[in-house]
């Protein structure tokens, strides 16, 4: 299983996955920050993007991204103030630039953009911002690793590491999973020779009965990270349980802000929690994040559901697995 969404759609680029032997079958783990962010999150997004004088700031990529009644481009379209930013920091500028508006940023993603998302809130309290906040969405890659592996239903031999999470966070955390569980783990990167390498790597500890980790990305990732970004978010966040969506609860697998930061909550702000979710009967998200189906195992692929018309995350982030089988066309064989 590769973690990272990046890792997919690289994979089907590139034909990887038609190219490897019958025997080693890739499995598309739940990678995508914009597939897992649940859908409550999503609905808060919404509900607070509609309020009076707010400019909610968020990735591009979230603007398909479906809740239980639209998203958030059709709120744009209905004349709400959605502006898509490049960094966090743009929101703090924007926030700087509107005294008279709340300005929100949607704070998604793994441990790959909690630096940023800690920095904006820092910057925000240096230089005396009241009117931005956060709608924090982070989540992290070990705790979905046990939930998957401890679940009866696992099927996962071996597991690619993402290479830009483990530069961040490094892969200490690592070791006890693959002892715990038994099963080897290879970090690697994004390139056709990186994920080629992390195969055979992942592949080597299988045949020789190894349940170790192994870095196949030195030229980036040190076992220990990125010490400095880490002591910036565990300044700013601290760890929570987390829905993911189409999976569900989570022990520890995100980040929420520390008490001293509760104040650019933009959850608390707006008070937009206890709001009431539905997902698509039709979709089938949460099997495909966890290894469990393949997209093209949805009754909704590519009919009902389309990059266009998407039932899910997974078919509209430009990580998801869907979306990667839809453009690439793979079908079922």
């Amino acid at each position: 299983m590769e973690i990272c969404g990046g890792q997919t759609h690289a994979i089907m680029q590139y034909g990887l996955d038609q190219l490897l032997p019958a025997e080693i079958e890739l499995v598309h783990g739940p990678g995508c920050p914009v597939c897992v962010t649940s859908l409550e999150l999503i609905d808060q997004a919404l509900w607070i993007a509609q309020q009076p004088d707010v400019i909610f700031t968020t990735f591009g990529d979230m603007l398909r991204v479906p809740g239980s009644n639209g998203d958030l481009f059709s709120v744009r379209a209905a004349g709400a103030q959605v502006r898509v930013v490049y960094s966090p920091m743009d929101a703090v500028k924007i926030a700087q630039e509107n005294p008279d508006k709340q300005v929100v940023f949607f704070a998604i993603g793994f441990e790959t953009t909690a630096p940023a998302n800690a920095m904006s809130v820092l910057q925000a309290e240096k230089i005396g911002l009241e009117n931005f906040s956060i709608l924090p969405a982070n989540v992290l890659v070990p705790p979905a690793m046990h939930a998957i592996l401890s679940s009866p239903e696992n099927r996962i031999q071996g597991f690619l590491a993402a290479g830009h999470v483990c530069a961040v966070m490094g892969y200490w955390e690592y070791p006890p999973i693959a002892e715990k569980y038994q099963i080897p783990i290879t970090v690697t990167g994004f390139e056709p020779l990186d994920l080629l390498n992390g195969i055979l790597h992942t592949v080597i500890m299988l045949e020789e009965g190894r349940t170790e980790v192994e870095n196949a990305y030195t030229r980036v990732v040190s076992y220990k990270g990125n010490q400095s970004a880490q002591q910036l978010i565990n300044r700013v966040f601290q760890t929570i349980d987390r829905n993911w969506r189409g999976i569900g609860a989570i022990p520890k697998s995100g980040y929420g802000l520390h008490d001293a930061y509760k104040h650019y909550d933009a959850s608390m702000k707006f008070h937009s929690t206890g709001i009431q979710t539905e997902e698509s009967p039709l979709c089938i998200a949460g099997q495909v994040l966890q290894g469990l189906k393949k997209p093209y195992e949805c009754p909704a692929f590519g009919t009902q559901c389309t990059p266009q018309s998407p039932l899910g995350a997974p078919m509209v982030s430009s990580e998801g697995a869907c979306a990667a089988y839809y453009r690439f066309g793979r079908k079922a064989k």
